[in-house]
């Protein structure tokens, strides 16, 4: 049974389609586990305090991990590799061997810093913990949790041989398993520790996403030692063209550490609502863009490299459609279903209708961006196949501004001015709920989003003339096609009201469920009639490729 599993996600993929779609089932079903850790961090917890803790603590570790552990990310050394590699065994292995020992002592260092300096550094940068008298064990937790940055980075060097080599799945399964690291810790860890529990669990789960990956690459001969010699104009090189993609990611957390500090001054749960939301508009996003997105960037580096222009452009026409096609009706249908989907994921013990409500509002304002988000993924991974990490960098950077400058100055207006604070109350159906300030961060990184996916499609658009006309031409389809859904899930809402009852969480995802598959079905038939590439090419994929696909044997040595 073991070696039939690494067997599977052992398999090479080479089709765009076939390893987007099968990535996606490993990112669904990472995402499901993860909505199920969300259900027992809600049922156990609710929107409280002590949550607020256990997401705080989360900050500075990713803090880390975007800084250091970016500069071993597959979107920088995949096609160094893919290039070392293709000059021979013994020259990749030296070079992987010399980028691990570098990464290694780096990441080590900086962690034993920042563990050191915890308890002066926490309450300065989360200014709501900073007199709390949960304060130790928000310290305690977060030096746990300085494990994580240490794996996690171990595995995107990892990554990068398993992707280099069309080994998606290994990459798609290690999510999976980070996911039942976090539950084991909040089943197991949580009773006998406290919060600290729950930090030891995502230690556990980043060493697992990390240990995955062994077993392959240690039949492939790919496990990377350290080495005493390193030629450090080649860590120089990696450096210098990473560094612009660590900055990138550094702002993006750092944007996100802001709204974080900002709602620890907001009344207690904050945290845990904006996460929560978070956590849920993810979910298309891992399934949809992040899938598309790694599987084509090996082939763009290749085609890159090659200097096959035309059918670079080519790949990107087609994720970036695809990504639109799949992410425009589930991005209205998660508005339309957002109270249905917060309630069925969440709503159980301490997290009660208030709670539901606002988590709700919040998704709403998340999701709006989903779309921009996907194909955010997908420029930057077109951009960094070029070795352009410099045009992500601005981009990324104007866009973590906008979103902490929106976010200080419409918290401002919202205490100032009742109109503003009453009409977002209202627009969002939460009247008379306290916390509702907390939405504002909601709307301001949504702002920052939609600003950042304009400037990337601007700026691709003019380094690849001929983008935006047939994306647009799905975009069209797709946009009314989900109008439509939206719309005729929302009408049978109040139908299966009458059927199902509200009053049970089965009643209300029942009553959700066959909205949306009412809706999803009527979507379907305006695609149909406008004859849509798109889905088309959905079905031949399935009906050819996916369910066809054979899972070559492989030999597994260590498990």
């Amino acid at each position: 049974m073991v070696r039939k599993w690494f067997s599977f996600i052992g398999k090479e993929i080479r089709g765009l389609h076939e390893a987007a779609y099968l990535l996606a089932f490993f990112a669904l079903s990472s995402q499901l586990l993860a909505l199920v850790r969300d259900k027992l961090l809600a049922l156990t917890f609710g929107a409280s305090h002590s949550l607020d803790i256990y997401y705080s603590a989360f900050r500075i570790p990713d803090i880390v991990f975007a800084s250091v552990g970016s500069l071993v990310s597959a979107s920088i050394l995949l096609p160094y590799f893919i290039e070392r590699f293709g000059k021979g065994n013994e020259e990749g292995k030296t070079f992987s061997n010399e980028i691990f020992t570098v990464f290694f002592f780096l990441i080590i260092i900086i962690s034993a810093i920042v563990y050191i300096i915890a308890p002066w550094l926490i309450p300065k940068v989360i200014p709501g913990f900073a007199n709390d008298s949960y304060l130790p064990q928000l310290i305690l937790s977060m030096r746990i949790m300085l494990l994580s940055p240490i794996f996690l980075g171990l595995s995107n060097l990892f990554s990068s041989l398993t992707q280099m080599r069309h080994r998606f799945l290994v990459y798609a399964a290690s999510p999976v398993v980070y996911n039942m690291g976090i539950i084991f810790g909040l089943l197991f860890a949580y009773p006998m520790f406290g919060i600290s529990g729950l930090a030891i669990g995502v230690a556990v789960g980043a060493f697992l996403h990390m240990a995955i990956q062994v077993p392959f690459m240690s039949r492939e001969g790919l496990v990377p030692r350290l080495t005493r010699i390193v030629e450090w104009s080649k860590i120089k090189m990696i450096i210098l063209t990473s560094l612009p993609r660590t900055i990138t990611l550094s702002a993006n957390q750092l944007a996100s550490f802001v709204l974080i500090a900002i709602a620890s001054l907001m009344v207690p749960g904050s945290i845990s609502i904006f996460i929560f939301a978070f956590n849920i508009q993810a979910v298309p996003l891992t399934i949809i863009g992040a899938s598309y997105s790694s599987a084509v960037f090996p082939a763009l580096s290749k085609l890159y490299f090659d200097k096959n222009l035309k059918e670079f452009l080519e790949k990107m026409i087609t994720s970036a459609k695809h990504i639109i096609f799949w992410s425009m009706p589930i991005m209205v249908l998660f508005i339309v279903l957002r109270a249905q989907i917060v309630r069925v994921i969440l709503g159980a013990g301490k997290f009660d209708w208030s709670d539901t409500r606002l988590t709700a509002a919040m998704l709403a304002l998340f999701i709006i961006s989903t779309i921009g988000q996907s194909l955010i993924i997908l420029f930057v991974r077109a951009f960094y196949a070029e070795g352009k990490t410099a045009r992500p960098l601005v981009i990324n950077a104007v866009s973590a501004v906008v979103i902490v400058l929106s976010a200080y100055f419409l918290t401002k207006a919202f205490y100032a001015f009742p109109v503003f604070a009453y009409f977002i109350e209202d627009l969002l159906k939460v009247g008379g709920q306290v916390g509702t300030s907390v939405l504002i961060l909601g709307i301001a990184y949504s702002i920052g989003v939609i600003l950042n996916t304009v400037l990337h499609w601007w700026v691709f658009e003019r380094a690849y003339p001929g983008f935006t006309r047939p994306v647009l031409s799905t975009l069209f389809h797709s946009f009314s096609a989900s109008v439509i859904t939206g719309y005729a899930a929302f009408l049978s809402l109040r139908f299966f009201n009458i059927i199902f009852p509200l009053t049970k969480v089965w009643g209300v995802f029942m009553q959700g469920f066959c909205a949306g598959i009412l809706g999803l079905i009527i979507g379907t038939i305006v695609l149909v009639l406008l004859k849509n590439n798109e889905l088309q090419e959905v079905w031949s994929t399935f009906h050819h490729k996916i369910w066809k696909a054979k899972v070559p044997p492989a030999e597994v040595e260590h498990i």
